[in-house]
C-alpha cells in the first residue's frame, strides 16, 4: 500500500514536466515538419526559384513570338517570313529544294515540310 502511495505522489510531481515536454515536442515537431515548418519553407523557396526560371523562359519564348508576329503585320510584311509561314502552313517546298527532316523542338509550333512542290509563282 505504501508503494502505491509513493508512486501516486511521484506521478503527481512528474505530470507537469511530462506534459510540458510533450507540448514542447508537439510544437517543435510542427515547427520543423508542419505545413508552415522549416522543410515546407525550403520546399517553397525551391518552387519559387523554379517558377521564376520558368517565367523567364516563357518570357523569352513570348518575346521571340512577338518579334515573329511583328514581321507579319499587314502594314509591314517581311517577304521571307511570309514565304516561311506559307511553307509551314501548307507543308510545301519548291521542286529544286532539298528537304531535311529534323526532330521537332519541344513547345514549338513550327511545322516540318513534307517535300511537296509549290505551284509556280506568277
Amino acid at each position: 500500500m505504501q508503494l502505491l502511495h509513493e508512486l501516486k505522489r511521484r506521478a503527481r510531481h512528474a505530470v507537469a514536466p511530462v506534459l510540458g515536454i510533450g507540448i514542447f515536442g508537439y510544437f517543435a515537431f510542427h515547427a520543423i515538419e508542419g505545413d508552415r515548418g522549416l522543410f515546407a519553407y525550403f520546399r517553397l523557396k525551391d518552387q519559387i526559384v523554379e517558377a521564376e526560371q520558368m517565367q523567364r523562359e516563357v518570357a523569352a519564348i513570348r518575346a521571340e513570338l512577338e518579334q515573329r508576329v511583328s514581321l507579319l503585320r499587314p502594314n509591314h510584311t517581311d517577304p521571307d517570313m511570309l514565304d516561311e509561314r506559307a511553307r509551314q502552313m501548307l507543308n510545301l517546298a519548291q521542286p529544286d529544294e532539298v528537304v531535311i527532316f529534323t526532330k521537332r523542338e519541344k513547345n514549338r509550333s513550327v511545322g516540318t515540310p513534307v517535300g511537296v512542290p509549290l505551284p509556280p509563282l506568277r
